[in-house]
């Protein structure tokens, strides 16, 4: 007899899955977000004339960008996630994907692969950040070095890193 492995999966979600969702928290992200990337670009254009003029033009659209990004490192996530169930009980990879998996869902610290597989999806939601900023920035007057520079803080400074947040400190 084949007694196949019977696996319950939680109702509760990570707290990073909120990006997918509308809801009223959003209320608050928006403006907190918006607040951020003024602040840092604000911070980033140095000594330039009218620099107050040019963030309360241009902070909307890095706005926008940052949360576009921070959704495909969401989505990187989500799909590591998801593939969790689809794998096979004999597989090889079955014990590294439910380590992914776990460690996505409560806490990526507990192994290094679900690590590291938060670590590529804030490095590509930062490098999508820098990309769509740097051109932004651009074509909305700034020289490429200046752009190049603010781009890079509003990356390294806004890359969605509360994707490291254990979700399991909310369930306990």
């Amino acid at each position: 007899m084949n007694k196949k492995e019977v696996k319950l999966y939680n109702i509760l979600f990570p707290i990073w899955m909120l990006i997918f969702f509308p809801s009223w928290l959003w209320l608050f992200l928006i403006p907190a977000n918006y607040l951020i990337d003024r602040l840092v670009l604000y911070w980033s254009l140095g000594a330039m004339p009218d620099k107050g003029a040019f963030c309360r033009k241009h902070t909307w659209k890095i706005c926008i960008a940052g949360f576009l990004s921070d959704f495909c490192g969401a989505l990187i996530l989500y799909l590591a996630y998801m593939i969790a169930p689809l794998v096979d009980y004999d597989s090889l990879f079955k014990t590294l994907i439910d380590q992914i998996e776990e460690g996505i869902a409560f806490n990526p610290f507990n192994s290094i692969a679900s690590f590291l597989t938060i670590v590529v999806s804030v490095a590509v939601a930062g490098l999508l950040i820098f990309f769509i900023d740097r051109k932004i920035l651009t074509k909305a007057g700034l020289d490429a070095e200046q752009a190049r520079r603010s781009a890079l803080r509003l990356a390294v400074i806004t890359a969605p890193y509360l994707f490291f947040f254990p979700s399991q400190l909310m369930y306990n």
